[in-house]
């Protein structure tokens, strides 16, 4: 037996405002949900990225749902897929939104990536997904 897909992957944020505003306005996901200040939800394909105040995760009420605890240290990873057309129209919108562009190179394989930094200084990576050879573009 193998997973399908990842169904959702966390970042772990130190101001759930700034990464509201970062993921929805400057990235344009869709927030599908929101947990108060603890919590945002954002639709990205097939999946779910969501988004932890890490402070307030530590101190989760009792009575809440049974999840159990989980969480960070430190800066968070995550890699969009785009095409090689796509990073770079992301790189000119992030630069027009004041964003530093951290690394933008080649693999030995030939896939191209572009990294930069969220808010809460997670690395943001936008790549083809030529970069682990999935066969989709």
């Amino acid at each position: 037996m193998r997973p399908a897909a990842i169904l959702e992957t966390a970042l772990y944020v130190t101001d759930i405002e700034a990464a509201a505003r970062f993921y929805g306005g400057v990235l344009g996901l869709e927030c599908i949900l929101r947990a108060g200040d603890e919590s945002v939800f954002f639709r990205c394909g097939a999946g779910v990225l969501i988004l932890f105040d890490a402070e307030k995760l530590k101190a989760r009420p009792e009575g809440g749902l049974p999840i159990p605890s989980h969480g960070a240290i430190g800066p968070g990873h995550v890699c969009f897929r785009a095409d090689r057309q796509e990073i770079a129209r992301w790189k000119a919108h992030l630069e027009a939104e004041g964003i530093a562009i951290e690394s933008e190179f080649d693999w030995p394989n030939g896939a191209h990536s572009l990294y930069f930094r969220d808010p809460s200084g997670n690395s943001i990576e936008f790549a083809e997904a030529a970069l682990w050879n999935t066969g989709t573009k």
